[in-house]
């Protein structure tokens, strides 16, 4: 299994309050995760490592070999919890840190499984020869209206309030994330992203560079390579996972 992840302000945005993390955990097993931070100047950019640290921190403090389902969703879910603790806490520090908030989204590979965790609207795919398949769920006002049918998906990317979301890590006291796992095997790719990629690249695109790019770890340059050659602006990050 290998990793590379890549984090890049963007064209427009004066800081990148994007942050990522990668951890081993023991010999054969691994943790990523991407926080996409929202708040003032200074703020958001405290909200998104704290919780990467945190997050990442609990994982690998938690972490046991052979754990099974229930134990690996049990762990996403409590080191969310604390990351939220952590940064809901600090905001209340200072007025300039009040009201920060980060997205994240996690990955962490036990073996034959990899468990997901999510909670704003950064994204993780699992990619393959076989497609592209988006394993977590927004929690955007835009995708509540598509699941409510009052917004197709295409007009759902060009619809003016796509960029509020629903759950952030940090804004409130407690937080609920959703967990997701599915099977990996030898050739299968996981990539987290924040919305500063999505935004800009469709599925197929992402598929493309992926699964069919020459170099496995030139791609998250080349990905935020398109990203900025089409304008990014916003920050722009993206780790990806060889299984």
């Amino acid at each position: 299994m290998e990793v590379w992840g890549l984090t890049d302000p963007g064209l427009v945005r004066p800081q990148n309050q994007d942050y990522f993390l990668l951890q081993q955990l023991g010999k054969h097993d691994l943790a990523a995760v991407v926080c996409d931070g929202m708040g003032g100047a200074k703020s958001g950019n405290v909200a998104s490592r704290l919780a990467a640290e945190v997050f990442t921190e609990e994982i690998k403090r938690s972490y046991r070999t052979g754990m099974n389902d229930e134990q690996a969703e049990y762990l996403l879910k409590t080191a969310v919890s604390i990351a939220n603790t952590a940064v809901y806490e600090n905001a209340s520090l200072s007025e300039e840190m009040r009201g920060m908030g980060t997205t994240l989204v996690a990955a962490v590979i036990l073996g034959k499984t990899a468990y997901f965790a999510n909670v704003g609207d950064s994204r993780g795919y699992l990619l393959n020869r076989s497609g592209i398949n988006k394993i977590t769920v927004d929690h955007s006002l835009v995708e509540l209206m598509v699941q409510r049918g009052e917004l197709s998906s295409e007009q759902a990317k060009a619809y003016p309030g796509k960029n509020l979301i629903t759950r952030a890590v940090g804004t409130e006291q407690t937080v609920v994330c959703d967990t997701f796992r599915s099977p990996v095997r030898p050739g299968d790719c996981i990539l987290l992203c924040s919305d500063g990629l999505t935004n800009l690249l469709a599925d197929q695109e992402l598929l493309f560079e992926v699964i069919h790019g020459v170099h496995k770890e030139d791609c998250c340059r080349r990905l935020i390579g398109i990203a900025k050659d089409r304008g990014a602006p916003d920050n722009v990050t993206a780790v990806l996972i060889a299984c």
